[in-house]
């Protein structure tokens, strides 16, 4: 069975940094181009990062840009994203997802889509 399952999140302060990791099971990651995204209350679902499948090369959306990187783990069917310098606006359930045609901040073009992982910046 295909699934992706992100882990990491968690409650920090403003200012600390989390990593999160998008695991595969039952298909591999390098096939695909993944993305992460995020969704806060109340919110649309938002385009965070994006690494292409072929030439690794990465993407950042503007919210976050300089304050995240997205990297492949190596033979561990795993994508990281690190995010440094939180904000409590960074609140939100984040997403990661696999998309077969290429890198995008439109979450329709993702498949396959991991439960999320809660991130709470707050003091």
């Amino acid at each position: 069975q295909e699934q992706l399952v992100e882990s990491g999140g968690g409650l920090v302060q403003p200012g600390g940094s989390l990593s999160l990791s998008c695991a595969a099971s039952g298909f591999t990651l390098d096939n695909y181009h993944i993305g992460w995204f995020r969704q806060a209350p109340g919110k649309e679902r938002e385009g965070v990062s994006c690494i292409s499948n072929k030439d690794g090369m990465t993407y950042y959306e503007d919210a976050m840009k300089g304050r995240v990187t997205i990297s492949r783990g190596n033979a561990k069917n795993t994508v990281y994203l690190q995010m440094n310098n939180l904000k409590p606006e960074d609140t939100a359930v984040y997403y990661c997802a696999t998309a077969r045609w290429g890198c995008s901040a439109n979450a329709a073009l993702f498949g396959s889509w991991g439960p999320g992982t809660q991130v709470t910046v707050s003091s």
